[in-house]
């Protein structure tokens, strides 16, 4: 018995590391999960190698006319068949992806950043600054949002760049909001108060405390308003106040095509279809982060 006691008393013990599995692993662990959201994700990298891809995948040029070709159904030569003018439809929807998502990366992109800056001062700083850039948010989202973008574009001029701006103005007080909720609740937070009381900068405490835990609903928001953007893209293009001829851009090819849908259906199809798979995509995608980023999501 004594023996045994020794020998248990030189035993060292052993201590088992565990492994934590880092948070951006775990994240896409459970992005593969989820089949829609993979689908989706498989949706846009298709469309984003088309655009990338679109001067090899294309057999002719967006603005080649043929006018002896006009309204050509689908067949070998032309696989989505031809345009009112004799264009190919499968080239012109190639190249029309670059614009899509083009206006829909930066119109966000544009819509992020200020909203993002606007939304932080005025959660962390509060009073007359918060008051103010609140009712600016309420003023805008009075409108709705089509007829807010026509107007930008109305003042501006249409084109292409112009429908990008107004696409991302509109788009502000959604990411400010969404922002400025998130600051009110963080900045609230102990380790805030702490940075406060050591005095740190405003400046250090925004963007290094603040703003990297306030970014998952911002990113869920972006996907999902990609969308959105290259919804109100089309919109516009298809009421003549975005791209213009000859641009491939989608909404205007339907523009285009709308007096032709009883004698050539197709023209209007087939874009028609690419902008329903790449709003689909988005947004499955987007449900698909929001399950991840979102604290409230998990079980």
């Amino acid at each position: 018995m004594a023996e045994l006691v020794k020998k248990a008393a030189n035993i060292e013990p052993v201590f088992v590391e565990e492994k934590l599995t880092p948070p951006w692993k775990e994240a896409w662990i459970s992005f593969y999960k989820n089949r829609l959201a993979l689908a989706g994700l498989g949706i846009v990298g298709f469309f984003i190698m088309i655009a990338i891809l679109a001067p090899i995948i294309a057999p002719y040029s967006f603005k080649e006319q043929v006018l002896t070709d006009r309204m050509l159904p689908p067949s070998s030569d032309h696989w989505f068949g031809t345009d009112d003018f004799g264009r190919d439809i499968f080239s012109r929807i190639v190249y029309g992806a670059r614009i899509s998502l083009w206006v829909g990366f930066f119109s966000v992109l544009g819509s992020v950043v200020f909203g993002t800056i606007l939304g932080i001062v005025a959660g962390y700083y509060g009073r007359w600054i918060d008051s103010l850039i609140s009712r600016i948010f309420d003023i805008m989202l009075a409108f709705p949002s089509i007829l807010l973008a026509i107007a930008v574009v109305a003042i501006l001029g249409p084109s292409l760049q112009n429908a990008l701006i107004a696409i991302a103005v509109i788009n502000i007080p959604n990411f400010g909001r969404l922002v400025r909720s998130k600051v009110l609740s963080v900045k609230q937070e102990e380790y805030i108060m702490a940075a406060r009381a050591v005095g740190m900068k405003d400046t250090r405490i925004l963007f290094r405390h603040i703003l990297p835990n306030s970014i998952s609903p911002v990113i869920v928001q972006a996907t999902l308003a990609i969308a959105t953007s290259i919804i109100e893209a089309a919109a516009l293009g298809f009421l003549g106040m975005g791209a213009q001829a000859p641009t491939p851009e989608w909404g205007k090819m339907l523009a285009d095509s709308k007096n032709y849908i009883t004698q050539a259906p197709w023209t209007l199809f087939f874009p028609g279809i690419a902008i329903m798979l790449t709003v689909l995509g988005f947004n499955l995608m987007g449900d698909g982060l929001r399950d991840v980023l979102d604290p409230k999501m998990k079980n």
